[in-house]
């Protein structure tokens, strides 16, 4: 399409391709709804205006003609889909633009697990931006697949997708100005941020950094005081990990430019029951929040604050990324870069996905032995596991002893947890115990395990807990639920032991017998792995599993299973 092509449709000399008629137009512009027609042509917005002529004309009276959605904040892997899959899903959704953080293949394949998410990426009906992998591992508490230096991050800046720096979760390395986390940031003018529950002057030195986004407010206050310090607010809707509620009265008339709606980590399940943006913008929406201002938290403010500018809104030369709907969260219509992908609530265009794919290696030799706890002390530290939130507590609980080791309570819902490295061969098992699982007999476990991605196993036997990573490690990653000794519920997860190429609807519904597995064992989780996942996460506090061994977070140092 030629600039002087466009500036005639525009002017009304040339034929436009696509008008849509009469809609109800979200302007973000202006914080108005406008009635009037939008003119298509090629991949871009012409006009905005009636009087104008085109090769085709489709009505939309009295339907909400919004901006394409876009993603701000988000690891495709979580979806437990290949980007390709990820984007036929959510393309269907409303979903135009999506900027990802591949840290998760990242920690298990560095630099080639990101080069095959950029290659994947190619050619969609949805635009997928990156962010560079800061932290690959996040911590030194963990064995990752790989490590990233700031010269390894370096060489994704002449990617024309990677638009910066991703989450900095070293938050403490930040605030101690160590020269590694520095040179990191230095490379990027662009950068994401990750600061739980940081305040005060350890606040103000982190932001000093250049941070300017945080997606990990836990409650307004957190969230006030980062928006005062200039950074702007991701309030966050995932599977494991839902803030809107807490944070979304925050939101008012002077500083709503300021705020996005992201969804960090969302399985498949999810998804497919509840949607993408087009669900969290109607749940803003049903908080109180008016349409236009929960539209401009997933459009404007997300492709402004990622330096976006042909796009976020319906405007003479924005991309032609358009969503059509009478009432969200259901979509009538998608439009990407002018081509329909979603007509009359049907897809119309079709992504090409290989056949599936096995990337990356599992290595792991499960044994009993390397599970088994000796009491040292009459108190032990338990994790205290929240569903719906990533950070946990700490107990102090008797063990319960059989013969001379210590074995799992269901009773009490103290349950062992184990996480076995499967990256490098080191034979590194973490064990502990935690609460909040609510298993009365059987295991669950997994190879996605925020963030270095080792097998994470929670169970009341030992024989189960093994049977469960062994299952794993034959399938070349993925999700399994174990009880006496058979498997009764898998999901196979072949793409470095995070996704897969089946369809969503396919994906979903392994992960749905899982969960529902999980319950007949009696989880009370309605997403059991999902919140299993993050037990591993030495960067959420405050107590958290490795490889390596219990970690207290807020020291942001080991400690001892026993007190």
């Amino acid at each position: 399409m030629e600039l002087k092509e466009l500036i005639d449709v525009a002017a009304g000399r040339r034929k436009a391709d696509l008008i849509l008629r009469n809609g109800k137009i979200v302007d973000v512009f202006s914080g108005e709804i406008i009635t009037d027609d939008v003119v298509i042509y090629g991949d871009r917005i012409a006009a905005i205006g009636s009087g104008y002529e085109a090769e085709e004309v489709v009505d939309v009276s009295g339907k909400f003609v919004m901006p394409g959605f876009i993603e701000g904040h988000i690891h495709i892997e979580s979806s437990m889909l290949s980007p390709r899959r990820f984007a036929e899903a959510v393309s269907r959704l409303g979903t135009t633009t999506v900027i990802a953080d591949p840290h998760e293949i990242a920690n298990v394949l560095g630099l080639e697990g990101i080069k095959f998410m950029i290659d994947d990426s190619e050619g969609l009906p949805v635009d997928i931006f990156f962010m560079a992998p800061s932290c690959v591992p996040a911590t030194d508490m963990e064995t990752s697949g790989a490590v990233l230096t700031a010269d390894d991050l370096k060489k994704l800046k002449n990617e024309p997708r990677v638009l910066g720096l991703a989450e900095m979760m070293n938050f403490p390395g930040v605030v101690l100005g160590l020269p590694d986390v520095i040179e990191k940031l230095a490379a990027f003018d662009l950068k994401d941020g990750h600061a739980p529950l940081l305040r005060g002057k350890d606040l103000n030195a982190y932001i000093a950094a250049g941070i300017y986004s945080d997606h990990e407010c836990e409650n307004p206050d957190e969230a006030l005081e980062k928006l005062r310090r200039g950074v702007h607010v991701m309030i966050r809707e995932g599977t494991g990990a839902r803030n809107l509620d807490a944070l979304i009265g925050i939101v008012n008339e002077n500083n709503w430019a300021f705020l996005s709606l992201v969804s960090d980590d969302r399985h498949p399940g999810t998804i497919v029951d509840e949607g993408h943006l087009n669900y969290l913008i109607r749940r803003a929406m049903d908080r109180g929040i008016s349409l236009v201002n929960s539209v401009r938290m997933a459009t404007i403010n997300t492709a402004r604050y990622f330096r976006l500018h042909d796009r976020g809104g319906i405007a003479p030369g924005k991309i032609a990324d358009i969503v059509v709907a009478e009432e969200l969260p259901d979509v009538l219509h998608v439009i990407k870069s002018g081509k329909f992908v979603l007509r009359d609530g049907d897809p119309v265009v079709s992504v090409d996905v290989p056949e599936s794919r096995r990337i990356g290696k599992v290595e792991v030799e499960p044994s009993i032995e390397k599970i088994i706890v000796r009491p040292s002390g009459s108190k032990m530290r338990v994790i205290v596991a929240h569903e719906g939130s990533l950070i946990t507590d700490v107990m102090l609980a008797e063990p319960k002893i059989d013969g001379d080791v210590v074995v799992s309570d269901p009773d009490r819902d103290i349950l062992k947890i184990s996480v076995w490295e499967r990256h490098r061969g080191t034979g590194n098992v973490g064990v502990g115990f935690v609460h909040g699982f609510g298993l009365k007999k059987g295991a669950i476990a997994g190879s996605v395990a925020h963030d270095s991605h080792n097998i994470i196993a929670v169970g009341v036997d030992d024989t189960d807990i093994v049977a469960a990573v062994k299952h794993i490690a034959e399938m070349g990653g993925g999700l399994a639920v174990v009880a006496d000794g058979k498997v009764i519920a898998s999901l196979p997860l072949p793409i470095a032991g995070l996704m897969s190429d089946e369809p969503i609807e396919r994906v979903a519904a392994m992960e749905r017998r899982l969960n529902e597995a999980a319950g007949e064992l009696g989880s009370p989780m309605k997403a059991p792995f999902m919140t299993l996942s993050f037990m591993a996460l030495p960067v959420i506090p405050h107590l958290k599993l490795t490889d390596k061994g219990l970690v207290d977070v807020d020291k942001f140092d080991f400690v001892g299973l026993f007190e």
